[in-house]
């Protein structure tokens, strides 16, 4: 039985026509369309609901099937416009919360940095998170500093701003 291919209200489904993106039948957030439906236009018929005989399987109605395929191919651009408007939607949402919520960090030369302890070997739970003060002595790239103790002795790597804080004296 499973070997078989079934026709379902929206088109074939077995393990021929399933591919690899059978497994992905959950609406994406960003289109709220299934992305079988989006490539191929039609649902994905997994081989459990085939197999368990799932209600869409056993209210399946071969008279209505030819019927029912044309208007999903009639329908499959207005599927993927809509797809694409909430695609749209999503990510202009997105970019808003970014815009509103990150906040970028930047450090110039000259500003006083705490350093993050990375290695805690030999630390109990009390003692300090951060050392320092350290100075910025350069910017490699963005994101990488060079820094220097507040005596000006210069420290042998650069460090990823992710691991300074800025420190107000």
């Amino acid at each position: 039985m499973p070997s078989e291919v079934f026709e379902t209200r929206t088109g074939a489904c077995g393990p021929d026509t399933l591919g690899g993106s059978a497994t992905r039948t959950t609406p994406s957030r960003a289109t709220g369309e299934i992305p079988f439906f989006l490539v191929y236009g039609a649902e994905a018929c997994l081989p459990p609901e085939i197999i368990m005989g799932s209600p869409r399987v056993q209210s399946f109605d071969e008279s209505m099937q030819e019927q029912l395929r044309r208007e999903d191919v009639d329908f499959i651009d207005e599927h993927r416009w809509r797809a694409t408007i909430r695609n749209a939607q999503y990510n202009q949402a997105l970019r808003r919360y970014h815009q509103r919520f990150v906040h970028s960090r930047e450090l110039r030369v000259g500003d006083l940095v705490l350093r993050r302890v990375l290695n805690r070997e030999g630390l109990h739970k009390l003692s300090p998170n951060w050392e320092g003060p350290f100075n910025v002595t350069g910017i490699c790239r963005p994101r990488c500093v060079r820094l220097a103790t507040t005596e000006g002795v210069s420290l042998p790597n650069p460090w990823n701003i992710e691991h300074l804080h800025k420190f107000y004296p």
